[in-house]
């Protein structure tokens, strides 16, 4: 009697096995992990690339802003002196509307799980945080395009940096630093709300307080003294602080312990739930 033994060839030698092999342990399934990311987040920018009108946010925006509240209102708040009062819009404005452009994020995190996107990534063999992550490190680009928008303008307006540029690359990237912490929390309301316009109405409620209750237009020492409470806490007060200081001269170590303070406690709680309500939901 013969026996026939039939070999089962490595997992890894067919081809397409190796690609869903577990992720292993250690520093190699982190690299893979952020490999993954990388990879969606090139996902969304070549989605955002095929529908340019999505960059309004960080194009014409910051233009009006800019244009609007230094020939309208700059006169009224600093005397007539429209000049000064670019040099004190300009730092505030940079730190304001980068930290504020990842209400987007979850706009469009909702409608890719609204679509089912996020259903076809689960069933890769990917990190589940790797969508996630992938997604806010795209808005990097977006806050890139913003910086280059707002400072060019500015400088054509006449803006001058009188610490030098070197310091605006600073305030650049602390500003990105906490945009991309903020940013956890509109993915977190992303997985909660049901539609992309709810998303939208709800981070629009958090970030208009927070915006205009701070130091980015207007001095603190013009406010009432309740006012002046929040915005001494207020988290883009602080940031304000620190790019103005750093892009103008002025105490910037204070602010900056502050903001890398934020930018610790917005980490450690919505990226969790973030990712929590996006296992839930997708």
């Amino acid at each position: 009697m013969t026996t026939t033994t039939t070999e089962t060839a490595p997992t890894a030698d067919r081809p397409g096995v190796a690609a869903i092999a577990p992720a292993g342990t250690g520093p190699a399934r982190r690299g893979r992990g952020v490999r993954h990311a990388l990879v969606l987040a090139r996902r969304n920018l070549i989605k955002t690339a095929r529908t340019p009108e999505a960059l309004i946010d960080v194009t014409l925006q910051p233009i009006i802003f800019l244009a609007l509240f230094t020939y309208i209102f700059g006169g009224a708040v600093a005397g007539g002196d429209q000049q000064s009062y670019l040099q004190f819009l300009l730092p505030g404005l940079l730190g304001q509307t980068i930290a504020t452009a990842s209400v987007s994020l979850g706009q469009n995190l909702n409608s890719d799980i609204e679509k089912g996107v996020f259903d076809r990534f689960r069933s890769l063999p990917i990190s589940r945080s790797a969508p996630l992550i992938g997604a806010v490190l795209a808005d990097v680009v977006r806050y890139l395009i913003l910086f280059v928008v707002l400072i060019g303008v500015g400088t054509l307006m006449g803006f001058d940096p009188t610490n030098g540029w070197v310091p605006v690359l600073g305030a650049l990237a602390l500003s990105m630093g906490f945009a991309l912490s903020f940013g956890w929390v509109s993915v977190w309301v992303g997985t909660l709300a049901r539609t992309p316009g709810a998303v939208q109405g709800v981070m629009f409620l958090l970030v208009l307080p927070l915006s205009f209750g701070s130091n980015t237009f207007v001095p603190v020492e013009t406010m009432p003294g309740w006012l002046q409470a929040f915005v001494n806490v207020n988290p883009i007060s602080h940031l304000v602080g620190a790019a103005r200081g750093l892009m103008l001269g002025g105490p910037v170590q204070s602010h900056l312990l502050w903001t890398l303070g934020w930018m610790a406690v917005l980490l450690a709680v919505f990226f969790p739930l973030a990712l929590r309500g996006y296992r839930r939901r997708a």
